[in-house]
């Protein structure tokens, strides 16, 4: 079976579903970070990366893409994240 590439909100580019991030609405209309990537309800993928985030933010591209007004505390709790795992990045190497 083949895996569809998603596509990052932020920059627009395509990368395997793991190394990225889902965002989801559920069917309440409620938005939340899902790092196992099975929550249903429909989806939109970031990369893990501060300028992905912020490009995304300024574009509102998470509310276009989940079709439903997304609060600026998720896009804090995505750069959070990502500041995380850039730091464990500097860390292994």
């Amino acid at each position: 079976m083949r895996r569809r590439p998603r596509t990052c909100v932020g920059c627009r580019e395509e990368s395997p579903k793991r190394e990225m991030l889902r965002i989801a609405r559920n069917a309440a209309g409620g938005v939340s970070v899902d790092p196992s990537g099975r929550l249903p309800g429909r989806g939109a993928y970031v990369c893990l990366k501060e300028e992905c985030i912020l490009s995304a933010r300024k574009r509102d591209a998470l509310s276009k893409a989940l079709r439903v007004k997304v609060d600026a505390g998720v896009y804090d709790t995505l750069l959070g994240m990502a500041a995380e795992a850039e730091g464990g990045e500097e860390k292994g190497q």
